[in-house]
């Protein structure tokens, strides 16, 4: 469980900008919610112990318990439907000892190491129908249990990080061909049918969404809070109005933004911390992700390498949605930006999740 590591190995250079990042998410939710900072402080030392507990642990011995982790997972998942709390007319906390937790959060974290040890040990048969059947079987009970919360946000996330496993497994290409010819279609068809009157595949106000994504000036109420998020990234300009500005103009201190501290924070350091602090958000968030990149490819293991590159791709696609969000290249979702964003069980479980890829680097392939 334990090994002994060389010090030079660990990388301190991802514990650096993962901390630097948070703190940057720290000073600016303060801004945005003073009453969230400190938790946001106490999320940050306990995913830092999560963190070197974690990153000191052999993953090889961790991964042997995937299927544990899955059916713990899908029991939390489960639990959502019958004892969660619900905020905003969306069930997705589970309230223990007075601390509010996300399963979808720490399902991003299980499912990754779940597929990284699940599709190194069917290597040989891992463009088999019988595997590529069984895999999409296993997350879409999970995904299941996300979307029905609802919380079709995650759930594209989900899907997003287990088709980015799967490719990087070694998925064939003629397979990938076979399913984009079969999903392009689909998608179309999906469109066009979410858009009619009467639909029953998404909820109203997911297609409300959509619509006003698509029609921002026919869907004013709708579409104002990401309008306003707009607004606020542009006035900010260069170098933005401050931290914790008192200007009267200020779109956040008017209360023009909807969860302005999770969702939405990005339009905070837009205002607060201008172009630049926009810059220095969104290139740590890339360094860091491909930090877990480099890190994957170089593990001893194919299990090492999802585990890296996995962590990598999550950061990532959330980083890109939630930035998206925030500027209005998509339509509004619900998705927190990583190690910026407030809610400690994000915070946690993606600390977890570097924790990890630290201990793949650790354990770096032998030429």
């Amino acid at each position: 469980m334990l090994k002994q590591y060389r010090l030079r190995d660990y990388k301190f250079t991802l514990v650096l900008m993962v901390i630097a990042l948070t703190v940057i998410g720290i000073l600016v939710i303060g801004s945005a919610d003073k009453s969230e900072q400190n938790k946001q402080i106490i999320g940050l030392i306990l995913g830092l112990i999560l963190m070197v507990i974690v990153s000191l642990i052999d993953y090889v011995w961790l991964l042997q318990f995937y299927w544990f982790y899955y059916f713990i997972g899908l029991a939390l998942l489960s639990a959502v439907i019958f004892v969660g709390r619900n905020v905003n007319g969306a069930t997705r906390w589970l309230v223990i000892g007075g601390i509010n937790l996300q399963p979808s959060d720490l399902m991003k974290i299980i499912i990754i190491m779940f597929f990284a040890q699940y599709f190194s040990r069917h290597e040989d048969d891992l463009n088999h129908f019988k595997t590529v059947v069984l895999s999409v079987i296993i997350i879409a009970v999970p995904w299941f249990l996300i979307y029905k919360q609802p919380n079709l946000s995650t759930s594209i996330l989900t899907l997003l990080v287990f088709c980015s496993l799967y490719f990087l497994a070694g998925l064939s290409y003629k397979i990938i061909g076979g399913i984009l010819v079969v999903l392009i279609p689909l998608v179309a068809i999906f469109f066009s049918m979410i858009l009619k009157p009467g639909q029953t595949l998404l909820e109203e106000y997911q297609v409300m969404r959509i619509l006003a994504w698509i029609h921002p000036e026919q869907y004013p109420d709708q579409s104002a809070q990401q309008q306003n998020s707009i607004i606020a990234i542009g006035s900010g300009q260069l170098y933005g109005k401050g931290l914790e500005t008192t200007a009267v103009e200020s779109v956040k201190n008017g209360d023009f933004l909807a969860e302005a501290q999770t969702d939405f924070i990005f339009a905070v350091v837009g205002e607060e911390l201008g172009f630049l602090g926009c810059c220095v958000v969104i290139i740590l968030e890339m360094l860091i992700a491909l930090q877990c990149f480099r890190i994957g490819r170089n593990a001893r293991d194919k299990a090492g390498m999802l585990l890296g590159c996995g962590m990598g791709a999550l950061i990532g696609l959330q980083s890109f949605m939630n930035i998206c969000v925030a500027t209005g290249l998509m339509p509004n979702t619900g998705l927190p930006l990583p190690f910026v964003s407030s809610g400690l069980t994000s915070l946690c479980t993606l600390f977890i999740g570097i924790g990890l890829v630290l201990n793949v680097g650790l354990q770096v392939k032998k030429y």
